[in-house]
């Protein structure tokens, strides 16, 4: 940032040697605007070229110009090569770097697009923390991901390629979240022919297009006019409840979060024997079994299997260790 100020300084060094350079021949030599701009800028260039014969005056000018001229004019050229050069091997290794870090991932999720809620997917994502990368076209978009200490690959996340390169075959889920339903839905279908298996979560502007993206293979559709419409409804009727739920599922919550946390040991033993309530201070909400059956306010005799999820709410570091109990 330095260099960059200082060939700017350059440059306005430039600009006024020239206009001091054109006055002067104007009015020590009596040339033409025309003239005194063409006799400057050829000086400064060190062309050597001059419209008509120069008196004393005008040498003693050409001899400043040339002096002070060309000092400027390679000092900042230099700079501006060297902020070119830079910015170029700057751009490649970072994303040599990016693509490795990218090729590293395992379990990690996708996300389409660094707009408004692509941006909010990802912080959330990141204050889990749950590794992500970010696929997103528009360059500025692209860089203001990069501020915000994101993994991001430049790229159309409708084409199959760019979602092989963000490393499709190895993620846990991917986000579409691109502001057009057409987009959304095509980037479902090339997903769902590259990983069948494959949690696909994507936004819907419209009925219609949440219906399409149903159709097209989606695993949930999110629709931010319906939550929000949803959300302002129940500020009016269960205010209560929903401070209740942003204080538990806010990520900078420390007071309650409610989490929900797989089950990776193997085997089976009894919710009562796993001593979540009584050791971890953890309420036990509801137990997700593997084959798809929620089971509410479960009873200690409840049997946890590898692979059944529980809904549980606590405090941060309850939950934490809940996780690696149960890992």
């Amino acid at each position: 940032m330095g260099r960059f100020r200082n060939a700017l300084i350059g440059v306005g060094i430039l600009v006024v040697l020239t206009a001091g350079g054109t006055v002067g021949y104007m009015y020590l030599e009596g040339f033409r605007l025309g003239e005194a701009l063409f006799m400057t800028v050829t000086v400064l260039s060190t062309v050597g070229l001059q419209p008509r014969p120069l008196g004393p005056s005008g040498q003693a000018l050409t001899v400043v110009l040339v002096v002070l001229g060309l000092g400027v004019v390679l000092y900042t050229v230099a700079l501006v090569t060297q902020q070119v050069i830079e910015g170029e091997f700057r751009a490649l290794f970072g994303r040599r770097r990016m693509e490795r870090i990218i090729d590293a991932m395992q379990g990690h999720v996708i996300v389409c697009s660094f707009g408004r809620m692509g941006r909010m997917v990802c912080r959330e994502l990141a204050a889990k923390p749950m590794a992500f990368v970010v696929i997103e076209r528009d360059e500025d978009s692209a860089r203001r991901a990069e501020d915000e200490r994101c993994a991001v690959l430049i790229g159309d996340a409708t084409e199959e390629d760019a979602l092989r390169r963000a490393g499709i075959m190895r993620a846990a889920a991917l986000v579409a979240a691109v502001p057009s339903d057409a987009e959304n839905v095509f980037i479902t279908l090339t997903a769902r022919a590259l990983r069948p298996d494959l949690t696909v979560v994507a936004r819907a502007e419209t009925e219609s297009g949440a219906e399409r993206l149903r159709q097209a293979g989606a695993s949930r559709v999110v629709s931010a006019y319906a939550i929000g419409g949803h959300r302002m409804a129940q500020a009016i009727l269960r205010p209560t409840v929903l401070d209740f739920v942003d204080l538990a599922t806010h990520h900078r919550s420390l007071e309650l979060q409610i989490e929900e946390i797989p089950v990776g040991r193997p085997g089976s033993r009894l919710l009562g024997e796993s001593e979540v309530r009584e050791n971890l201070d953890v309420m036990v909400i509801a137990i997700r079994k593997a084959e798809g059956e929620l089971r509410f306010n479960p009873a200690p005799t409840e049997a946890l299997a590898q692979g059944d999820r529980l809904l549980v709410a606590g405090e941060v570091q309850s939950l934490k260790a809940l996780e690696r109990k149960l890992a």
